[in-house]
């Protein structure tokens, strides 16, 4: 079994007065063929070196006899001795063998690293080590960009509010996991990566399966899955401390220390970390903070526990606004813009702000019932807190407002104030408020594998999760008035609320979940095959405080259950040594989201909610020599009866929402990737992705009825054969990692985009002669970076530096279309000019 290529990473130091060289190949026993990317190291030292496509490995000792440690991800540790004297020794053939305990810590009940020129996916992994040198400043995500079928943009700017789309499908149809545990919202799919600003710190692999993935439960994964896995008790004795500074402000410092696998079989690691800055974006300004800890026991062969518990508080500033390419180029701040920010008494004061906590525990229990059968359960929680500014009242924030410091000038919240003040008892006309999105998740992920032949592997496994998220708006500011007034709540219709007090609405939406998976997977020779079948019930329930008396039974609904499943397929063939090919195919249903069944805001049951339809197939090769790999893949994904609802007025003035069937999409590409390295220095990689997306027919003829079945609208979207928008379909990237100096690297990487179309939601779609929707300009990026390692005190120590656009492109990253269909149109956002960062780590 081989892991994919580069999973791992130790930087090669070579020490000056050497002894000898020590050279060796690192077979995998069950491939019976090279592990490239396996660690070899001296014991007791940091000399080490990795194995390349060839499982080679070459280093330099300054001792004459010793041990080797060689090991690698989900592999048993080999040590072996050696002996050199001012020569070569060859150890020859070096044979790791997987280690079932070690490969538990890492697939966690519903999820798998595919395994390469194994499982039929197409998948990209990124180490602990990339990541540490190239995150820098960037947003999490952003450590993605260079994978094709991935787009991640900062979006509006601020601290955590990344985007990422994969295949052109929106962040909440990608499943997003964190050690195999879930982290989509349960109510909209989405996932807020400010939550897990934090990550980069602890993050050991990050896995990126686009397409069907090898998730085993009915996770919304149609354009793909991301799992990230953290450190564990793998971890080596020792740690760590760093700092980090870069523009606008950017100051980051942190420490990690583990105290590895004790001979009493515990384990633990802790790390932490604070990273504050103003922003690129005008009005930004953050302060995060991240807490890691995993604390593990092994009982016996048996028996092992562990625990894991991490979360990342932060707060920032946003720019919640896209803005006229006009706008940005009036404003003597340029593409910084912001206009959701101010003054108050003197101090920067956030109109649009971002505050959360979501820690998030896990208890993992790995039972080896026998050498046939394995039992991994994992039981969590997850308690959120936090929300979201803004304001409400009169809007005195326009840009060219008299509450402005001048034309496209923060906002005067000083003069905002005086008015406050001056209306007395009449209470504030305008106040700063906070939705909140708190919640409370648990939940349980079982999975039982066991061989009923040597070549057959059955599994199966039950997915539960409880979730309360609870919604309500707060007064955070009255802005110097004496209370606001609200008439919100039915049961408190004259609220005159202070800080703190819920106003405008206040409701829970429960969601429960249950799921199961029954899987059979072939592996014979170059032959692997599987076939998987999962199933999951949905349940929804909305609680409405505001909207419905205490004493309404309407007030709390009946649950409502959509019933989900997905049957999929795959195989992959070794017809060589070098050469493979893959396939696979998969139909699921998705449940609706939950705003697709409740409308209108309120109780109101949609009856015509149907599940989203999605087929899929896949095909690929690979290719893998010493010195060369290359992927190759092509994909097709139908996403039939997409959930869309239309908003309309009854005769009687009343908000009226429908859903809309039989809006669908095609999404199909080309995508490859390869890396090249023609010496142990020098590594060239590169992708490809080309896309065709587009919604694939008109939606015409669609009548709307009331509750009393009276015609009140008919719907006609214009979108057949319209591009589907948000993400470049055709991206491009070169890259190359250099050491042109012993222990210092030199790295670059450019990407290339284009075939871009800006956003639109379909219902905008109801003019027949409407054009095409506008095409954004192509752009280029590139991003440099060095890597420098010496001892320092004795210390091993990094030094890392990057630079992101290079060149200070000036580029439209995110846009949604105007009722022109053009540029003077579109709202945009741009993406960040030339940003910087630098760095220094010491281990111990």
């Amino acid at each position: 079994m081989r892991k994919l290529l580069l999973l791992a990473m130790l930087l090669a130091s070579a020490t000056i007065f050497a002894q000898g060289t020590i050279t060796g190949t690192v077979i995998d026993s069950e491939m019976d063929g090279p592990l490239p990317g396996a660690n070899v190291k001296i014991v007791g030292t940091n000399t080490g070196a990795i194995t390349d496509f060839d499982g080679k490995f070459s280093l330099s000792a300054d001792q004459a006899t010793g041990k080797l440690e060689i090991s690698f991800v989900g592999y048993e540790t080999k040590v072996v001795d050696f002996s050199v004297s001012g020569g070569t020794q060859d150890l020859g053939r070096i044979v790791l063998s997987p280690d079932a305990d070690a490969l538990d810590e890492i697939v966690v009940t519903s999820y798998s690293l595919a395994i390469d020129r194994k499982t039929p996916v197409a998948v990209s992994t990124i180490s602990a080590a990339e990541i540490e040198t190239k995150i820098g400043n960037q947003e999490f995500p952003e450590v993605l960009k260079s994978t094709p079928g991935v787009y991640a943009n900062k979006s509006g700017g601020g601290f955590g509010d990344a985007e990422l789309r994969m295949r052109g499908f929106e962040g909440e149809n990608i499943a997003v996991m964190i050690n195999g545990v879930p982290v989509n919202d349960m109510e909209n799919g989405r996932v807020y990566w400010s939550n897990w600003a934090g990550l980069s710190d602890v993050t050991r692999t990050m896995q990126t399966q686009r397409g069907l993935g090898a998730a085993k439960v009915a996770v919304p994964s149609i354009g793909g899955t991301v799992n990230v896995v953290t450190k564990s008790t793998d971890a080596e004795k020792g740690g760590n401390i760093y700092a980090a500074t870069g523009n606008d402000g950017y100051t980051k410092f942190g420490a990690t220390v583990s105290t590895g696998k004790m001979e009493n079989g515990l384990a633990a690691t802790v790390s932490a970390s604070k990273t504050t800055g103003n922003g690129y974006v005008d009005g930004t300004e953050f302060t995060g903070y991240n807490y890691f800890v995993n604390i593990a026991k092994k009982f016996n062969d048996q028996h092992e526990l562990s625990f894991t518990a991490f979360g990342a508080p932060q707060r920032h500033g946003q720019r919640q606004n896209r803005y006229l390419i006009q706008t940005y180029r009036e404003s003597e701040r340029g593409i910084k813009f912001n206009g959701d920010w101010g003054y108050y008494n003197g101090q920067v004061t956030h109109i649009e702000d971002n505050f959360y906590h979501k820690p998030q525990m896990s208890l993992n229990h790995f039972w080896n019932i026998n050498e046939k059968t394995l039992l991994s359960t994992a039981v969590y929680a997850s308690f959120g807190t936090g929300g979201g500014g803004g304001w409400a009242g009169d809007n005195k924030f326009g840009l060219n407002s008299d509450y402005r410091q001048g034309y496209l000038q923060p906002v005067n919240l000083d003069m905002i104030a005086q008015e406050n003040v001056a209306n007395g008892a009449d209470g504030s006309e305008t106040i700063l408020r906070a939705s909140r999105n708190d919640h409370n998740w648990f939940g349980a992920l079982s999975t039982l594998s066991t061989d009923i032949t040597e070549d057959i592997e059955l599994l199966a496994g039950v997915d539960l999760r409880y979730y309360k998220g609870k919604h309500f708006q707060e007064v955070t500011d009255l802005l110097g008035g004496q209370y606001w007034y609200d008439d919100s709540d039915a049961n408190n219709p004259v609220n005159l609320a202070q800080v703190g007090d819920k106003i405008s609405y206040w409701n829970d939406g429960i969601v429960l979940w249950e799921g199961g998976f029954l899987q059979a997977e072939y592996s014979k020779s170059d032959f692997d095959a599987f076939v998987s079948l999962a199933a999951s019930n949905t349940s929804y329930k909305r609680v409405d405080y505001f909207n419905y008396l205490d004493s309404d039974p309407n007030q709390e609904t009946d649950f409502y259950n959509f019933f989900g499943y997905q049957i999929k397929g795959g195989a992959n063939y070794n017809f060589t040594r070098s050469s493979g090919v893959f396939a696979n195919i998969g139909y699921f249903e998705k449940a609706p989201f939950f705003d697709s069944v409740f409308l209108n805001f309120v109780n109101d049951v949609n009856p015509d909610a149907e599940n989203q339809k999605i087929f899929s197939v896949e095909a690929g090769y690979t290719f893998r020599n010493d010195k060369f790999r290359a992927n190759v893949n092509a994909y097709r994904t139908n996403w039939n009866d997409r959930s869309l609802t239309y908003s309309y007025n009854n005769p009687d003035g009343s908000l009226g929402v429908a859903n809309i069937l039989g809006v669908n999409a095609l999404h199909q590409g080309l995508e490859l990737d390869f890396e090249y390295r023609p010496t142990d220095e020098l590594s060239i990689t590169g992708f490809g992705s080309f896309g065709d997306w587009t919604w694939a027919d008109d939606v015409t003829g669609v009548q709307i009825f009331d509750e009393e079945q009276n015609l009140v609208d008919e719907i006609n979207l214009y979108i057949g054969g319209d591009k589907v928008g948000g993400q470049p379909q055709t991206t491009a990237g070169l890259g190359f990692d250099y050491e042109f100096l012993e222990d210092m690297r030199l790295r670059a990487n450019g990407n290339y985009f284009a075939d871009f179309y800006s956003d639109f939601d379909p219902v905008s779609r109801n003019n027949p002669d409407a054009v095409e929707v506008w095409k954004l300009p192509a752009f280029a990026t590139l991003d440099v970076g060095l890597t420098y390692d010496f001892d320092f005190g004795g210390f091993k120590t990094t030094l890392n530096a990057n630079v992101y656009n290079l060149t200070n492109t000036e580029y439209i990253a995110n846009a949604q279309n105007g009722l022109g269909n053009d540029a003077n149109t579109a709202l945009v956002w741009y993406g960040f000019e030339r940003t910087w960062t630098v760095g220094a780590k010491l281990n111990f």
